[in-house]
């Protein structure tokens, strides 16, 4: 049964201090946003909703009015729990906007990912698989930033936020029977520290890539630094990645290590306007590679193709089934392929291996340092 609300809509200082009153004491908070990011590298609030039983939803306009002191401190962790789905981008949203780092937090998709085989149910299926409810879907591409909004935008937005309470609930018994109650909190914890940019996230970016092994020690220390190098402009100059230079053209800059504008262009996917205006940047990365001392470059990483690297993997992704099966959830959601790529690579480099730590390391931590000695 859809649960009886009604939307209270806050767009100036005396509505939020209201609802800030209202909601103060509360034991948990549903928090849900709804933002844009389309042209921006920093993503755009719209509509923050906010809900703690009753019959109220409050919606926030972020266009019409700053976050409060009384708001943040709900939000901050001197606030109750907050109640929040898939909230990656949601608390990049709050921080943004509110200038508060949002804690702690249940992120009911993370609880799910505990509870089953399924490690990244959506909403909707979750609400249907807890309380039977079908939820629309009309309003999930709308455009949140016009004014007034519709009435199916603002339902569809509440209902985002009335049901989380339900699922929370019924989601802590079923962890608290299964002794993971204390996994999600460590996972919650977590997902609220790496929202928090580290300064060092630029330095490390390059890992991403899945293919590093294809680049030469010159050509890797070039990479890391077009990678390092695009972050720090995007967020200088608020648009999106792709903008600017996605992954997949720095990393063919780097395996070209171009000397001129003329094989610059030449490179597959460099864009005129990107050799315009950010060309002599690109170039002076490119020469400064080039004449790094040879102490001073990373080592080359090995190919996953060789037999050394797949025996290792199939290893340890034995452990990581195995371990999955007895638990009845998903593989992924104790290691990825990253995870255990990145394992065998350093296994590989004989430098120190970086096992999971927390809940994952009791799990898996002595499995893995066996099953890289027996290969």
């Amino acid at each position: 049964m859809t649960p009886n609300f009604e939307i209270r809509w806050v767009a100036t200082p005396g509505a939020l201090d209201d609802a800030c009153d209202a909601l103060a004491g509360a034991e948990w908070l549903a928090v849900d946003t709804e933002f844009h990011r389309e042209s921006t590298f920093f993503p755009i609030a719209a509509l923050v909703q906010l809900y703690a039983g009753g019959d109220a939803v409050y919606m926030v306009d972020p266009r019409a009015v700053s976050a409060s002191p009384a708001l943040q401190a709900l939000l901050s962790v001197s606030g109750p729990l907050k109640l929040l789905h898939a909230s990656g981008e949601d608390l990049e949203v709050l921080e943004s906007w509110a200038e508060v780092g949002v804690a702690p937090i249940a992120d009911t998709q993370v609880a799910q990912s505990l509870l089953g085989t399924q490690a990244s149910l959506g909403y909707q299926r979750l609400v249907e698989h807890w309380t039977g409810d079908v939820l629309p879907k009309e309003e999930t591409r709308s455009d949140w930033l016009q004014r007034p909004l519709s009435d199916a935008q603002l339902q569809y937005a509440a209902l985002d936020v009335v049901y989380l309470p339900r699922i929370w609930e019924a989601q802590r018994d079923a962890l608290m029977r299964e002794g993971r109650l204390a996994w999600l909190e460590e996972e919650c914890a977590r997902l609220c520290d790496a929202n928090r940019r580290d300064v060092n996230a630029d330095e490390h970016w390059y890992r991403r890539h899945r293919q590093l092994w294809r680049l030469e020690p010159r050509q890797l220390a070039l990479y890391q630094s077009l990678t390092r190098w695009r972050e720090g402009e995007v967020r200088r100059r608020d648009v999106p990645r792709g903008w600017l230079a996605s992954d997949k053209v720095l990393f063919a800059i780097a395996m070209a290590m171009p000397r001129n504008r003329h094989q610059l262009a030449a490179v597959e996917g460099v864009r005129p306007t990107l050799i315009k205006h950010d060309g002599d940047a690109l170039l002076e990365m490119v020469q400064a590679a080039a004449h790094l001392a040879e102490d001073a470059l990373p080592r080359a990483l090995p190919a996953p193709q060789s037999p050394a690297f797949k025996s290792r993997l199939k290893a340890l992704k034995s452990v990581v089934n195995r371990e999955a099966e007895r638990l009845d959830i998903a593989p992924e959601v104790l290691a990825n392929r990253r995870d255990l790529e990145a394992l065998v690579m350093a296994d590989l480099d004989g430098v120190p291996l970086s096992l999971p730590q927390g809940w994952r390391g009791t799990l898996l931590g002595d499995a893995f340092t066996q099953a890289l000695a027996d290969h």
